[in-house]
């Protein structure tokens, strides 16, 4: 895989951004410049939630937060969010990423051969969204009816009828399983389950008649949705989600869409999914790596939450950090730049550990997975040695000095030599081939002799990668050709070599 250009209209800071990173240089590593404010970590960050989220249910809510604020322009059709060309081996595939509203298809479809029974409302992108979503609050209606209608016939033939009117209220609190998925369909959304009060009876009729709305409503866009899975297909677009938005204080519905355009693209025929479309998203997301400060990934954080920065670590329980760490746990790819990757160390020397084990299992020779593991960390460390402890849930540091053996506390390591460490595990542990890694600020802790090394450091540790980083550093820049270096506007100033 190989970013080979991106073009972003205008989403934030970017602004006509058109920058190409050629296929045939070498290394595949681009410096990406601009002063500060120039908006680099937000490319890096559009790129990788574009690219990595779009195709998994579990990822969109950070494409959500991505297009708070993106909206479209009044009279505009449509707002192209990015438009990005990959080369994957022998060809070229460029997907558009944009924004239009959800109601657009009503315009693409030919509405003269509707049945009568179908009204345009429901001629929308997200139908397959829609369609789902109804699947699953059907699903949870009928389960909730059924619970409903136990607990009715154990009122009915356990309690006295001076006593039903009593028990059923007091069995209907014990149902707060039932109630709270109810709530969060919207069903009794005013009151706490604990103090639901209405009688079994009310409550199974209220379900029956959204039970029936829900069906309705679900039969409306399973009619149309094979007419709009026609028109996506032969556009070549595929839905990624609904977005709502406010334009002059009106409610809007947009869609997030993207269009694949391979050079040679043949359309699966038996597959009204797009089969080699999504497939291409799949390995494409596996494919696309983040690493950045904890303090700059600010568009994976819904718009509420990215304020927590400037709050009290003290006074803020759900602080920026307990955050950051809860999108990383879904955010596989993403890797921050902390004090060291220490989970990922233990991780590594516990799995060499086990491979030793099973060579010496299957062949009855003791394997070398940990002494090659922990020789390559300590030709890291220079003079420092790295090993893990005793009961394998933590490491440790020695420095050997005059025979003697030292163990290293936290500070006798410098920031630098953890984040160097960790940026090589990391790499490492993912098992990185033919990726597109972005990496911001790559050069914060290091030495301007780190920072010209790390160019080396990389081709060393995982060459067959594409590279894009994010910096402030010449001396980064010098370690390649001017050629590779990229900027944005506004420019970095150049140094002048006279003074």
């Amino acid at each position: 895989m190989h970013l080979q250009r991106i073009r972003v209209p205008d989403f934030r800071v970017l602004k006509d951004v058109d920058i190409t990173f050629e296929k045939d240089f070498v290394p595949r590593i681009f410096p990406l410049g601009s002063l500060n404010g120039g908006g680099k970590s937000t490319l890096l960050q559009l790129i990788f939630t574009l690219l990595h989220c779009s195709n998994d249910p579990e990822k969109k809510p950070f494409l959500q937060n991505l297009l708070y604020g993106f909206n479209i322009r009044e009279g505009s059709p449509k707002r192209t969010l990015a438009i990005i060309d990959i080369w994957d081996k022998d060809k070229v595939v460029t997907i558009e990423f944009f924004v239009c509203q959800d109601s657009d298809i009503k315009s693409c479809l030919s509405l003269n051969d509707k049945p009568e029974s179908i009204d345009n409302s429901w001629l929308k992108f997200s139908a397959s969204e829609d369609l789902e979503d109804l699947s699953f609050k059907i699903s949870v209606l009928e389960k909730a009816i059924d619970s409903l209608n136990d607990i009715k016939m154990t009122i009915a033939t356990t309690f006295d009828d001076d006593l039903f009117n009593n028990k059923e209220a007091e069995l209907i609190v014990k149902s707060k399983k039932i109630l709270m998925d109810l709530q969060k369909l919207g069903i009794f959304p005013n009151k706490r389950a604990e103090k639901q009060k209405i009688p079994i009876e009310q409550a199974i009729h209220i379900c029956d008649k959204q039970l029936d709305i829900y069906r309705d409503s679900f039969e409306k866009y399973k009619s149309v949705l094979p007419r709009i899975k026609e028109y996506m297909k032969q556009e070549n677009l595929l839905f990624i989600l609904k977005n709502k938005t406010f334009i002059k204080d009106t409610k809007s519905e947009n869609v997030l869409l993207c269009n694949i355009k391979f050079n040679e693209f043949k359309i699966d025929d038996t597959n009204d999914e797009f089969s080699e479309n999504k497939t291409f998203l799949i390995h494409l997301s596996q494919k696309t790596f983040l690493a950045a400060p904890s303090t700059q990934v600010f568009l994976f954080m819904e718009q509420e939450k990215r304020s927590l920065l400037f709050k009290s670590k003290a006074i803020e329980s759900d602080n920026y950090y307990s955050q950051i760490q809860a999108a990383k746990s879904r955010l596989q790819n993403l890797f921050t730049y902390d004090f060291l990757a220490v989970d990922l160390l233990i991780q590594a020397f516990n799995e060499a550990f086990d491979r030793d084990v099973k060579e010496m299992i299957e062949t009855e020779k003791y394997g070398n997975h940990y002494q090659r593991l922990k020789n390559e960390l300590n030709q890291m460390l220079f003079n420092k040695k790295i090993n893990i402890d005793k009961d394998r849930k933590g490491v440790n540091f020695t420095l050997d000095r005059n025979g003697e053996t030292i163990e290293l506390s936290p500070e006798d390591l410098s920031h630098g030599e953890l984040k160097r460490l960790s940026i090589y595990m990391w790499l490492k542990y993912h098992n990185m081939e033919d990726a597109i890694v972005l990496m911001d600020e790559i050069e914060i802790a290091f030495h301007p002799d780190w920072q010209y090394q790390i160019i080396q450091d990389l081709q060393e540790w995982a060459p067959n990668n594409q590279y894009i980083l994010a910096t402030h550093s010449y001396e980064l820049c010098q370690a390649l050709t001017p050629a590779h270096v990229k900027e944005l506007e506004p420019k970095l100033i150049k140094q002048d070599p006279e003074n």
